[in-house]
């Protein structure tokens, strides 16, 4: 493998790396609010 394939390669699971992650991030943070709803205090 030289350099520019390997270098391509890192590029493309790297970005699609970090878009699994923040989705699941996103798919956590839904489950989140559902399981701790904001309330807000009526003085």
């Amino acid at each position: 493998m030289d350099n520019w394939t390997f270098g391509w390669t890192m590029i493309i699971v790297g970005m699609g790396g970090t878009m699994v992650t923040l989705g699941l991030f996103a798919i956590l943070m839904g489950f989140l609010k559902k399981a701790f709803p904001f309330k807000e205090k009526n003085e």
